[in-house]
């Protein structure tokens, strides 16, 4: 029997005020596709090389914890590029919130990370050969 095959995958952030959030995911991170979806709306599909992520608009009681504040140092997406130290550079110009810098990780890869409005950690990482 042939084998399905996977083609893709989309990380899912709550976030409190999805215009906002999807806003930030565009002019910081630059999404170039940001579907919104809800009457009101409260769910928003972006997309960048074919790349996609979700965000969810909570119940405005509702509380938000980012990976980290559960486990130390841990993301909520991570995303594999071709370029770190260029995607670093647009992203600092753009003005998304820089988390850490970039720099080789003990596991061969150049890191950085962000985080979106919510506090969660967004990684982007280049497998060095």
């Amino acid at each position: 029997m042939p084998r399905t095959k996977l083609t893709g995958v989309a990380p899912i952030l709550l976030v409190k005020d999805i215009r906002a959030a999807a806003d930030y995911w565009v002019s910081k991170i630059g999404f170039t596709e940001m579907e919104l979806f809800g009457e009101p709306v409260n769910f928003a599909i972006g997309s960048r090389d074919g790349i996609r992520i979700m965000l969810s608009q909570v119940a405005p009681c509702a509380e938000i914890v980012p990976h980290w504040k559960t486990v130390n140092m841990m993301w909520n997406a991570y995303f594999w590029v071709d370029d770190a130290k260029a995607l670093y550079e647009e992203l600092t110009q753009r003005g998304a919130i820089i988390d850490y810098e970039l720099h080789v990780k003990p596991y061969h890869v150049l890191e950085f990370g962000i985080q979106d409005l919510e506090g969660h950690d967004i990684a982007f990482g280049q497998i060095l050969k």
